[in-house]
């Protein structure tokens, strides 16, 4: 367990989501990745719940101002819009004292919690059975927050509601943006021959889709097509760590190996049965879950239900943008997806995410992810500047 608490206080800091975080895990008895004087009200938290893991974390430049901001405009509970929070977090309560009573209160309830209280802003989040599930959520709830803070702004801005406060933090976020990679990796040259080859591709792509940033946490999905068969992350599965969760699923579904596939199989399914692409890379990069929910049609009656019901036709540039759900229901990108990306180099999904595809290899779909990002990225603040 020492182990798996450090391993997460690592991936928090390389990831630039916390600088210093508390992470522990109980074994036969409760393991911290370091001491702090947060830890007996955290232990409270811990026993007051069924839980095996916690995170608490002040978040590191440019999430603290997103959130200090987000807590003082959203006083009690934060609700991004992007696909993340409807599925996975629905909301992000906000309290105002480290209390082990109100921590637990929220925690019961939902994921994660912010504090925000007079001693500093703190993310806290849990995990059923394995750090993991902790790291994920922290992750999440700083991928929503950053997409709400900047969503927020933009329509704001539009009806000219920015107040000096949020143009203070917003000023303060950009100038502490990373700046965008710009050359993408060189990556395992396609077309690939045999299923040892694929495997060691989706593992090398998925490893950089992480590294790059252009996914939340390590969600998103990866598959190749190596004859009548589909070679696909698992469900869940972290795309900087694929070894071992990679399915192969024929197409002619004669196999049961699609069970524990990723949850887009049907999506990439009909990808490739009807276009004569090669390879599916699908990650959630910032700017373009951003553009996707930009709208400035404020009455438009489907507006709460943009992400299945928008009737728009969107784009960014060359870059069409659906709506879809996760999975398969009738509302599902299944649906939207595939005969919008016929003839594109990608599609980005309303709130959720950017499918690139190519016809060999990876190199060309991970080149077209990193470059409709950062055109998603410049589009932005040039939509901000016409305002």
């Amino acid at each position: 367990m020492e182990q798996l608490v450090k391993k997460y206080a690592g991936k928090l800091i390389a990831a630039g989501l916390a600088e210093n975080p508390l992470v522990c895990g109980l074994d036969d008895e409760v393991v911290w990745n370091r001491t702090d004087e947060d830890i007996p009200v955290l232990e409270q938290v811990l026993a007051g719940m069924n839980i095996n893991s916690l995170i608490c974390a002040r978040p590191a430049e440019p999430y603290l101002t997103i959130f200090h901001f987000l807590s003082s405009r959203y006083p009690e509970s934060i609700t991004p819009g992007d696909c993340e929070t409807r599925t996975f977090l629905h909301d992000v309560p906000v309290i105002r004292d480290f209390a082990s009573t109100s921590i637990l209160t929220q925690l019961r309830r939902r994921k994660s919690v912010v504090v925000a209280s007079g001693d500093g802003l703190r993310l806290i989040t849990f995990g059923g059975v394995s750090p993991e599930q902790a790291f994920v959520s922290l992750s999440s709830v700083c991928f929503s927050g950053f997409v709400l803070f900047f969503s927020d702004y933009l329509a704001d801005c539009r009806q000219g509601t920015i107040t000096e406060e949020q143009q203070q933090a917003f000023d303060k976020v950009v100038s502490l943006l990373a700046p965008p990679h710009r050359t993408a990796p060189t990556l395992a040259a396609g077309p690939f021959r045999s299923e040892q080859q694929v495997y060691q591709a989706i593992i090398e792509a998925g490893a950089y889709t992480v590294d790059y940033g252009l996914v939340d946490s390590y969600f998103g999905n990866i598959s190749y097509r190596l004859g009548q068969t589909i070679y696909i992350s698992q469900t869940g599965s972290s795309l900087d760590a694929l070894a071992g969760c990679i399915d192969p699923c024929p197409m002619d579904d004669s196999s049961c190996a699609g069970v524990t596939a990723s949850s887009e199989l049907v999506a990439h399914d009909e990808i490739y049965k009807n276009t004569d692409n090669r390879a599916i890379l699908h990650g959630h990069p910032k700017f373009a879950v951003i553009l996707s929910m930009d709208c400035s049609d404020f009455d438009c009656i489907n507006r709460d239900h943009c992400h299945i019901k928008c009737t728009r036709k969107r784009s960014v540039e060359d870059i069409p943008i659906v709506p879809g759900e996760v999975g398969t229901g009738p509302t599902g990108l299944c649906h939207t997806l595939p005969p919008a990306i016929q003839n594109k180099r990608g599609v980005i999904v309303w709130g959720h995410g950017l499918f690139t595809v190519t016809s060999e290899d990876f190199n060309e779909a991970f080149k077209h992810l990193l470059e409709i990002e950062n055109m998603c990225r410049e589009e932005y603040f040039a939509r901000v500047r016409r305002c």
